[in-house]
Parts: C-alpha cells; structure tokens; sequence
C-alpha cells in the first residue's frame, strides 16, 4: 500500500494582504471601466481608491504579517535564477509565499500601478476641464505629457497581469498548484506549518488610518485646509 505524504493546512495571507489584493483587482477594472465610458468621476475616485490601497500595501510590506513583508520574498538576481532553473520541474513547490519570479511580478505590478496613480494626479485633458488634483503644481504642457505617460503606462501594467495570469494558468496546470485559493482563504497546504508571523489587527487599522490620511492629503493638492 502506497504512503501518502502528511500536509499541514496553515495560514499563509492574511485578511489584509487579501482584501487590498481583491479591492486593486475592482477598483482597477472600474477605473478602466470609467475611462472607457467617460465616466471620469467614478474614475477619480476609483483612483483615489487605488491610492489608498497602494499606500497602504506599501506600509505593510515593512510592517505587516511575515508573508507580507518585502525582506521575506524579494530575492536577488542570483536566488532569482537559481529558482528560473527549477520551472521545468513539476515538483511541487512549498515556498511560504511567492517565489522569487513570483516577487518581482508583483513589484512590477505594484510600481505599474503607482506610475498610473502618480501620473494621474497630475494629468490634464486637452480641453484642461478634466485634471489631477496636483495638475496646478506643473505647466499645462508637463499635465498633457502626464496624461500621454499615464495611457502608456496602463498598456505596461495590462501586459503584466496578463503575464501574471498567464503564470497562475501555469502553476495550477503544469506544477499543479492553486495559487488563487490561498489568496482567497488564507490558507495552503504544506509539508510542513512554515510558522509565519502575523501582525495584530490594531496594526492593519493604523496603517489603514495613515493610508486614508495620505489619500485625503493628496486629494486636497497636498493642502492643509
């Protein structure tokens, strides 16, 4: 009789790592929505949005749960190669969080994002009706060429999702690994518990506070009052 290897079902994500990574997956199909359709408030909004969640991602990754944390996935390029190496295995992989191509698909994801969200608050229309809220901080010229930067930088960041979607097809065909239902229950099966640390609750609310007050900053052009 054949033995079956034991697994250890764990936690992985935590809530706030999840919802910021389903809320950026909305708030983006809106704000693509919105400008496709002309519905330019849905679409500053959705930015606003998409602003806070960033803010708020890039907090936590310094200060939130273990899995969440730049320092313990963003590897090198030398760790980076060395894991490019294995994708021709159908071995199974039990990194505790993304892998090292993994890392850089999100960081690149991340950056695409923050490019469309920075360049945005600062476009302008051609007919100067429509802008950011920090347009009155660059000449109507440097506006317009924000607006072009802020449409070319969208075709970078629909490229890479579509690679990000092409490598979970990938992982869930090729290496038979789900990686969409960890990042919905929180939870993966291991070899063994890899022990993670997550953060406590009081911590997601205050990064979330000075997440929204930055926001709030940005949509008052950096004013006080």
């Amino acid at each position: 009789m054949a033995s079956t290897a034991a697994v250890v079902r764990a936690r992985l994500w935590d809530g706030p790592t999840r919802i910021v990574h389903w809320s950026l997956v909305i708030l983006i199909v809106l704000a693509w929505w919105s400008a496709e359709n002309d519905k330019m408030d849905w679409h500053r909004w959705s930015g606003y949005g998409v602003l806070g969640l960033i803010a708020f991602r890039l907090i936590w990754g310094f200060a939130g749960s273990g899995s969440a944390r730049f320092a313990s996935f963003v590897r090198g390029p030398a760790a980076t190669l060395a894991y490019a190496r294995t994708l021709p295995s159908r071995a199974h992989a039990d990194t505790p969080g993304h892998n090292p191509l993994g890392a850089w698909s999100v960081v690149a994801i991340i950056a695409a994002v923050a490019a469309q969200v920075v360049t945005g608050l600062f476009a302008v229309d051609v007919d100067g009706i429509e802008s950011g809220p920090l347009s009155d901080r660059v000449s109507f010229d440097t506006g317009r060429l924000l607006a072009k930067w802020h449409h070319w930088s969208f075709w970078v960041l629909e490229a890479l999702v579509v690679v990000h979607i092409a490598a979970i097809a990938f992982y869930l065909t090729y290496k038979r690994s789900n990686l969409i239902g960890p990042m919905v229950t929180g939870r993966r099966d291991f070899a063994a518990d890899p022990g993670l640390k997550f953060a406590p609750l009081w911590r997601a609310v205050l990064v979330a506070a000075v997440a929204a007050a930055l926001t709030g900053w940005v949509m008052k052009g950096l004013r006080l009052h």
